[in-house]
Formats: C-alpha cells, structure tokens, sequence
C-alpha cells in the first residue's frame, strides 16, 4: 500500500492518504501533550508502543464483536485503517474515581465505582473538550439518537471486555477515552487504545503506568509504557 499525502496532524499522530480511497495509514509520534496542550514534549519510542498496544487491543475487540477501524499494522509506527468522518464526541469509561471525576464530586482517588460511569465530552480542542450530554447532541446534530444509543452500548461492552483484558495481565484499567467514526454507513471506534488515553495503575501496587506520569512529573515514564507494552504484546524479538 502507497502513502500518499497527509490528510491531518494531531498531537500524537499522523494521517495519510493511501491509493485505497477507503484506507488511510495513521502514523504514531513520539510527540506527548498535557493539559489541552499546556504541556509539550516527547516519550521516547511512545509511537511504537502505542501502535503495538493499539493494534493487539483492536485486535482483540474486533474478535470479541466490537468492530474498530483497524485493519493491519505494516510498521512499527504505522497502522493501515478505515478511513472515518469522526463523531465530535468523545466518550469516557470510568471504574475508578480519579482525574477530573475525583476535582468534581470531592471523592477521594482511587474509589471503586460500584458500576461504571460513561461520559461524553465535545471534541474540541480550542474549548479544551468540554462535558457534554445528550440533548447538547442532539441539539447541535453531532450525533443522531440511534448512534448516541449505539456510543453507549459499544461503550459499556468495550468496558466490560477491556476491564477483564487488563486484570488478566495485572493492571487496573481506572477509565479510558474513545472516539468513534463513521465508514460506509457503520460506526466503528477509532482513534487508538493505549496508555495515552487510559489511566492504568498496577493491579498489585496501585502504581500509574499511563501518561499521568508525564503529565505530574512523576518520572519513569518510558519504563512504564514498556512495561505495559511488554505485559499485552510480550517482546517482539
């Protein structure tokens, strides 16, 4: 497959055009961003960790009945996708009381959730993502009722499954972000699933093994990523 010219940059990834027109290659960076991009800088080998844990994660969904974008991983850093209109909305899974949930309710960090809580916030850099709900879209016509109905089932399933992922290989999966798009009538979850977007704390230790080490300076940031990498996609040889 030719990449051809680039569609779109972001801050941890880029999209090319390929000669499929219904194909695109997302191309992973070392590039790291915090606080709607306050804070810059770079995780060393962070795109070939992300792009192998993204594509074993899509992998697995897609075995369990939860379709993605995905198609093939042809490099370290590049993933061969469908080509997506993405919903301007991103949707949150939260297990754990943390992040923005813990500043919001004054619950302590850490607290399990007695059943998960779904999100969804406006895609929207400028406005740094703010928290939305459905009759914000169905207002503003970012989504119709049918597909906000189907956001939320896939995004429960996509929980249930990804929860039971983690535990099995020792980790905490505390909450996580998707975002969804649509190819050809369906919508299918793009984006990436790595520890970018999803806070991950040692099932044993409660240690961060995810970008808030990055975003609060608490050091060992690429040991951490590896250690996720090593624990899904083991060592690549």
């Amino acid at each position: 497959m030719k990449r051809l010219e680039q569609m779109y940059e972001g801050k941890a990834k880029i999209l090319y055009h390929t000669d499929d027109p219904d194909l695109a290659i997302q191309y992973f960076k070392d590039d790291a961003s915090a606080f709607n991009g306050i804070k810059k800088g770079s995780i060393v080998d962070k795109g070939i960790v992300n792009n192998h844990i993204s594509s074993a994660i899509f992998k697995f969904l897609e075995a369990n009945g939860a379709p993605t974008h995905f198609v093939d991983r042809p490099s370290d850093r590049e993933m061969v996708v469908k080509k997506l209109e993405i919903i301007p909305i991103e949707v949150v899974l939260r297990n754990v009381v943390a992040g923005s949930l813990a500043k919001r309710t004054g619950l302590p960090e850490g607290q399990e959730l007695k059943q998960p809580i779904l999100e969804f916030y406006y895609k929207s850099d400028p406005l740094g993502d703010p928290m939305i709900n459905e009759y914000h879209i169905a207002e503003f016509g970012w989504a119709t009722d049918d597909e906000v109905a189907l956001l939320k089932s896939q995004g429960f399933k996509i929980n249930e499954l990804m929860v039971e992922f983690f535990k099995k290989r020792g980790i905490r999966l505390v909450d996580f972000k998707l975002e969804f798009g649509r190819h050809k009538g369906e919508v299918l979850l793009g984006d990436e699933i790595s520890p970018d977007g999803c806070r991950l704390w040692d099932w044993e230790t409660g240690e961060k093994m995810d970008k808030d080490r990055f975003r609060f300076n608490l050091g060992n940031v690429e040991e951490k990523y590896q250690e996720v990498y090593q624990l899904i996609c083991g060592d690549p040889g």
